[in-house]
């Protein structure tokens, strides 16, 4: 019977969990990412701003969790956005838009009772590692 490698993934350049969860973890070549908040990671704050700069802020995190992992945004099949208001629907959008530009991933969004630390929003996502090729659909 062959083994699976699960490699727990940590990077500096994000802030640390806030609870006992890894940032992010690869099963074979599939990353998972935890839910990343809009975090200073020095202060471990909100950053201000609303919901659209806790957006940025979360996907620039992310981008960084999945670079340690061997992964980057175009790799990301699979993306879950919890909300607190849904009427941030669009300016989170916005934000998101400026890190996933084609091919975008699946996607679903949420508007949800209430996320850790009071935040806005919280953006986790499934990606791959290694090489991917894109194979465009065919409608």
């Amino acid at each position: 019977m062959s083994s699976v490698v699960r490699r727990i993934i940590a990077t500096s350049k994000a802030p640390r969990p806030v609870a006992p969860y890894n940032q992010a973890v690869v099963l074979d070549k599939t990353v998972y990412v935890s839910g990343v908040l809009g975090l200073n990671k020095d202060t471990m704050k909100l950053v201000d701003g609303g919901a659209a700069a806790e957006a940025r802020q979360a996907l620039q995190h992310l981008g960084h969790i999945l670079e340690a992992a061997g992964s980057s945004y175009a790799n990301v099949v699979k993306t879950n956005i919890f909300l607190n208001d849904i009427n941030d629907f669009s300016s989170v959008n916005e934000a998101y838009k400026e890190c996933f530009k084609k091919d975008f991933p699946a996607r679903s969004t949420f508007q949800v009772g209430k996320l850790p630390m009071g935040a806005n929003v919280e953006i986790e996502v499934i990606a791959a590692s290694g090489d991917v090729k894109t194979v465009p659909a065919k409608l």
